[in-house]
């Protein structure tokens, strides 16, 4: 699918992000998107930006604020989109929602653990569940799942569990390769793509404490406080003689850090992903940290989460910070 002008594309997570950086380019290239995410302020501010640049004639544009871990909620949009954009087929979906959380198994509580593992995974699977039927009745259609480095190494830092977030971006992987020889058999013109990148400067980092607490405001709730104190007890550190203050300080540095020191815009993410669908590769990497731990795993899987691989690996990548 080398001409993206005329399609229908839906992207979940598209309030921020690469989400928002897809809707962007894909709006650019002359095609209509219907985008969903769970705050409708970030949604307005993707199509604020899409309007700026001024809408191609005829292309279509809806918001659709949705929970993609609740399957419900994802039904009713495939019933919205097919009833705004008035058509029962769409070309492209791009499974991208995704929030961080739950890291540990000990650490954090079984709440936070399965609404990351549930709206990185299911929210991929419901989606797809629920857009099928009109990828089918397309021409041609393509699905683009984001699974993550963390999908094939769940490792985000030494002493940093990452239990949640790296089991929901395996079966990302999983469920996208495996895709490969269920579409080839049953729907040949529908291709699908596994992304996996690497530190990309997105706001993840605060979403998730958003997502995880219900607030959609910068202001840090008890809540998100919660979340981050767990965070830092999670990485070895006792966070229980810190006040709120030391805490919501240690956050919001952890926040910006993430972004500003990302050896990789959300923008220039969005590009890559939006050429690997263009070129029908089925598989993504996102990043030249990205391709680095793809050939570092797979050249010693022994060695994968002794501290000192981390540490070298790293340093050559160039992270300042844990993904």
């Amino acid at each position: 699918m080398k001409d993206l002008a005329g399609r229908l594309a839906v992207v979940t997570g598209g309030g921020s992000g690469m989400g928002r950086e897809l809707v962007r380019q894909l709006v650019a290239e002359g095609c209509s998107v219907a985008f969903c995410d769970v705050s409708a302020r970030g949604m307005a501010e993707t199509r604020g930006l899409c309007e700026q640049e001024r809408l191609p004639q005829g292309l279509r544009l809806s918001t659709h604020v949705v929970d993609v871990a609740d399957e419900a909620q994802v039904k009713r949009f495939q019933g919205e989109v097919e009833k705004q954009h008035d058509t029962d087929r769409i070309h492209l979906l791009f499974n991208n929602a995704g929030i961080g959380g739950g890291s540990s198994m000990f650490a954090n509580s079984r709440e936070e653990w399965e609404r990351t593992f549930n709206i990185c995974w299911f929210g991929v699977y419901y989606c797809t569940r629920a857009f099928l039927p009109m990828l089918q009745k397309a021409d041609k259609g393509h699905i683009v799942n984001t699974s993550s480095v963390n999908g094939f190494w769940a490792q985000i830092g030494a002493h940093i569990p990452q239990t949640a977030y790296s089991a929901a971006k395996f079966a990302v992987k999983g469920f996208s390769e495996a895709l490969q020889t269920d579409l080839r058999l049953n729907a040949p013109h529908i291709k699908c793509s596994v992304v996996m990148p690497g530190h990309i400067g997105t706001g993840i980092a605060a979403n998730t404490g958003k997502v995880q607490s219900g607030n959609d405001s910068d202001i840090l709730t008890a809540g998100q406080l919660r979340v981050a104190r767990a965070r830092i007890a999670a990485s070895g550190v006792d966070s229980s003689k810190m006040s709120d203050a030391d805490v919501e300080k240690i956050a919001r540095e952890r926040i910006r850090r993430f972004v500003d020191e990302a050896p990789m815009t959300a923008a220039e993410a969005a590009t890559v992903i939006l050429d690997g669908v263009k070129a029908d590769r089925w598989r993504i990497l996102v990043g030249e940290d990205a391709h680095k731990i793809d050939e570092w795993v797979r050249r010693s899987p022994e060695q994968a989460y002794d501290v000192d691989f981390f540490q070298k690996f790293a340093a050559e990548a160039g992270w300042k910070v844990a993904r």
